[in-house]
């Protein structure tokens, strides 16, 4: 992700431009709140300078058809990997659509590790 990118939505009253940057750290606080996430897989990513933990793992790229985020998280341990991943989907694309207006076309989840809660 680009953290100078910006996504941009237009209306009769003006432009409304949002940063790939403020997309990603809705997603992080998304995620960070969902039932059976404990970790963003950021080390699959190279680390940033200035760049948090929050948004370690997503990526956010504008597309024609809407926003398109990838998102690399840690799971607990013993849960339906499957229904998690399906919950944090859902939960993702409806606050980024909510909170910016913009439209989220895909978010793909990917479990990139299953460890115990501490």
């Amino acid at each position: 992700m680009d953290r100078g990118t910006h996504l941009a939505r237009t209306s009769d009253l003006g432009r409304i431009s949002v940063s790939s940057e403020a997309v990603a750290q809705i997603v992080g606080h998304v995620a960070a709140e969902s039932y059976g996430i404990v970790g963003m897989a950021g080390r699959r990513f190279p680390r940033l300078p200035g760049r948090d933990k929050l948004t370690d793992g997503i990526e956010v790229k504008a597309r024609d058809g809407g926003l398109e985020i990838d998102l690399h998280v840690v799971v607990e341990y013993g849960l339906n990997l499957a229904e998690v991943a399906s919950t944090v989907r859902s939960r993702v694309g409806y606050e980024v659509e909510r909170q910016t207006g913009l439209t989220v076309a895909a978010v793909e989840v990917s479990i990139e590790d299953v460890r115990r809660s501490p």
